[in-house]
């Protein structure tokens, strides 16, 4: 505030140690606010802090010994404060802008957006690799105890065919990344043909889904596209994703059950992104490629589970395929 000449404004006075409240007028002149009535009092004007402006709400100048004014008169408040030179700081005057809040409310906006599409994914890839090998263990093993509790039971493949798709697929040379551990599980399935890969390292094959193929070579179609999403960490990252901002800060800052718990339903209904879709195939092209196995029976494999109806297979809901990443299979055997 600035010098003013004297201008009554009607206001309650409390001394801050008691709730007795005191009718008074407040005036300013010569650089001193001054109150009159119930009570008496001068203060400098640098001494006094005035409450900021919201809407119709009271204002209140409160004095350095924690006393303080609840303006009743606000009008004539305004005109006061205005006499002075005082004026409301920019982040109160943008709050009384509607414009300006529409534009803040536009740029909050497009920086979730932003951080939705590019930042987010960056973290999310960041505190993947950053997570130690044991909450992804633990992740994977509550997760296949989950599914084999209400979705799995015993596979009914014979011990003998399990081991021969076991062996043949680590037969097979990895791509120059090289390979991750892995292992890899069949389950029969209460929802039908599938396959996944958990954090743990744990491929879970389905018997229908072999029953489905019954082609070894279309199998390990489906096998290394599952092992390029656990070589780039891909059930990690989107489940981080997902989960935003409240999955990174239990993982940060705080005790993993939470989200350990959430993971196994979630794991049901997680769809790949294109992105990643992309990269799991860019590996399984890069290890048939490495083993020379032809890329038409790699996109024959999808294309076999592309002709059957999504409610057949729940391998087509978390795993869209597409004539677009098939094409661009059979484009990379011809290049």
């Amino acid at each position: 505030m600035q010098n003013a000449q004297a201008q009554a404004v009607r206001a309650f006075y409390f001394d801050g140690k008691t709730s007795r409240r005191h009718a008074v007028e407040l005036t300013v002149t010569a650089g001193l606010a001054s109150i009159s009535g119930e009570a008496q009092r001068q203060a400098p004007l640098d001494e006094l802090r005035v409450s900021e402006r919201v809407s119709s709400a009271t204002r209140k100048v409160t004095f350095a010994d924690g006393a303080y004014l609840e303006i009743i008169d606000l009008d004539a408040f305004a005109a006061l404060l205005a006499s002075t030179g005082h004026a409301d700081s920019l982040v109160v005057r943008m709050q009384q802008s509607w414009r300006t809040v529409w534009q803040a409310l536009a740029a909050l906006v497009l920086i979730l957006v932003l951080g939705y599409l590019y930042v987010l994914p960056a973290a999310s890839g960041w505190i993947a690799n950053a997570l130690p090998e044991s909450v992804e263990r633990r992740i994977g093993g509550s997760t296949l105890e989950f599914l084999d509790q209400r979705v799995f039971t015993a596979s009914t493949l014979s011990p003998a065919q399990q081991a021969s798709i076991d062996s043949r697929f680590r037969a097979l040379e990895p791509p120059r990344q090289g390979a991750p551990a892995f292992q890899i599980i069949f389950r029969k399935s209460k929802i039908g043909p599938n396959a996944f890969a958990l954090p743990s390292g744990d491929i879970l094959v389905t018997d229908e889904l072999v029953r489905l193929l019954d082609d070894d070579d279309a199998l390990m179609g489906v096998l290394a596209h599952e092992l390029g999403h656990l070589h780039n960490r891909h059930l990690m990252r989107r489940l981080i994703h997902v989960s935003a901002i409240g999955a990174t800060a239990t993982l940060l800052f705080g005790d993993v059950s939470t989200l350990i718990a959430t993971i196994p339903p979630l794991l049901l209904d997680l769809k790949y992104s294109r992105d990643i879709e992309l990269e799991a195939d860019d590996y399984a092209i890069a290890m048939f490629k490495a083993n020379g196995i032809s890329l038409t029976k790699l996109a024959r494999t999808f294309e076999k589970l592309d002709s059957q109806p999504a409610a057949f297979s729940p391998y087509l809901s978390t795993h869209p395929p597409s004539k677009e990443r098939i094409a661009r299979i059979l484009q990379a055997q011809a290049g």
